[in-house]
């Protein structure tokens, strides 16, 4: 699940964090933004790495981490070793999900470059490696290989850079979209020399009711691949909807 840093005071996001952990979720994620994505541009928002040191805190099992990290906010350097501080406070269940970015108000607003898509993504695939040789010298090291999340569907950069150096990639694409996207992975897989089964499938829904419809939808993801389901929802909303995909979770694992 994916709960949105805005418009809810902090109090109510802790305790929706809490909520679906005791419900049965897998894994808990923010976003990485300064201000609300939608409604009132101005409304109440918080920063994602602060608020997930205090995630890492208040539950015990659930993987948690952000969709996505902003690579260009944060020297590459200082995200690795934030991300192995969360690693170590949460007992090894930290995600680094990670992306180049594409929100143009955070970046003018908070003073970073914005650049342009390809510079952006070309920063992103200098700084992962980077990230990565910084965890071999931690002192402590990280607790395990912390996952490497890539969130987007890039033919021309993304997906390569999904290739070459995630764990796991996001996807927001409907299945037919979807289903092309991972022929465009599977080609770059074989251009770096990666077994495309080491990337687990991941993808964002937008079930509501969970109707037969929407379950169908799930199905076919399923038998594409995809093993990590996120939902978007806002501290305090109703999730019913969660209950639902768990229970078909729950229903397609026995």
């Amino acid at each position: 699940m994916q709960v949105s840093n805005q418009h809810a005071p902090y109090s109510l996001i802790r305790d929706t964090v809490r909520e679906l952990e005791d419900l049965g979720v897998d894994i808990v994620f923010n976003w990485d933004h300064f201000f609300p994505l939608s409604g009132d541009p101005d409304g109440t928002h918080f920063e994602a790495w602060t608020m997930l040191g205090a995630i890492a805190e208040q539950t015990s099992r659930v993987e948690f981490g952000p969709l996505v990290n902003c690579n260009l906010y944060r020297n590459p350097d200082l995200q690795a070793d934030m991300a192995r501080t969360l690693d170590h406070i949460s007992g090894g269940r930290f995600i680094f999900g990670t992306g180049s970015g594409w929100f143009e108000r955070d970046f003018v607003e908070y003073g970073y470059d914005f650049g342009t898509v390809g510079s952006r993504l070309d920063a992103l695939a200098v700084d992962l490696p980077r990230i990565r040789d910084r965890w071999t010298k931690l002192n402590p090291a990280p607790t395990r290989d912390i996952p490497i999340l890539i969130g987007g569907g890039g033919e021309q950069k993304t997906l390569k850079i999904v290739a070459q150096l995630a764990d796991i990639w996001h996807s927001f694409a409907d299945p037919d979209t979807f289903v092309r996207k991972l022929g465009v992975l599977r080609h770059w897989c074989e251009e770096v020399g990666r077994d495309m089964s080491q990337i687990e499938l991941s993808t964002g829904t937008s079930i509501r009711g969970m109707g037969s419809s929407e379950q169908a939808v799930l199905d076919v993801y399923r038998e594409l691949g995809v093993s990590l389901f996120e939902v978007a929802i806002n501290a305090g909303d109703d999730l019913t909807r969660v209950k639902r995909l768990l229970a078909w979770r729950d229903s397609v694992a026995s």
